[in-house]
């Protein structure tokens, strides 16, 4: 069973981040809003958002060593997954380390924020977006109104609060790597690398064979991965 949380549903915020991260006081507490207008993806960048969107983030302490704490982040892409899975019917990718993918673009994207007292989870997903930037995507044709993106969020606390309960190296590694599209990709990343994603590590990782060997992309110190194909011969 998952741990209790308190749950925050807010008409809107500037960040669910900042909510979370300042009410919380030793409990989980996810907070959930219809809209955002401050939103921010990995390194303070932006994050586009559609016009009917999940916007929630979760506040609270995994059952692991503060040195095994990066593993959130693919854990809380894969409860993402799941969760948007449940209540859309959505069979969806993972580019790894933080976004979710249909066939027709990008529709969710997750931050994982930390220091030595909470983490803070971040979800954002894009329900309906009818007319979206090149790259991005709605997960539904219609419009699902608010109660859809609660019970997104409520879903995807709960599943992460539960696989965060479990010692970490059942974070669920195997079935995340099943569903992780950059592996197999020729991928580049900053400032000059280059190199084919494998596999992904039991850390959350990601393995990449270049041409001096095999090394990890780890997900606290790696900020950008692209896919770059291979030029024709």
């Amino acid at each position: 069973m998952a741990t209790p949380y308190a749950l925050h549903h807010l008409a809107q915020t500037d960040s669910t981040q900042d909510d979370a991260r300042l009410l919380f006081e030793g409990e989980p507490v996810l907070v959930v809003a219809d809209r955002q207008v401050k939103g921010r993806g990995r390194e303070g960048r932006g994050w586009r958002s559609a016009p009917r969107a999940v916007a929630a983030s979760l506040a609270f302490r995994p059952g692991w060593p503060i040195e095994s704490w990066p593993l959130v982040s693919p854990t809380s892409g894969l409860a993402a997954r799941n969760a948007i899975g449940q209540v859309t019917g959505s069979d969806l990718g993972i580019k790894w380390p933080n976004d979710l993918v249909s066939d027709r673009g990008k529709v969710a994207g997750l931050l994982v924020e930390a220091d030595n007292l909470v983490v803070v989870a971040g979800l954002g997903a894009n329900l309906w977006w009818p007319d979206p930037p090149a790259g991005y995507a709605g997960l539904l044709d219609a419009d699902p109104g608010n109660g859809e993106a609660v019970s997104i969020a409520r879903r995807w606390a709960e599943q992460l609060l539960t696989l965060t309960a479990l010692p970490e190296h059942e974070w669920g590694r195997d079935e995340f790597e099943r569903h992780c599209l950059t592996i197999g990709e020729r991928i580049r990343w900053k400032p000059d690398g280059a190199g084919t994603a494998v596999a992904v590590a039991e850390d959350g990782s990601l393995v990449v064979e270049t041409d001096e060997g095999r090394l990890l992309l780890r997900v606290s110190e790696v900020w950008e991965v692209r896919s770059n194909p291979l030029p024709p011969i």
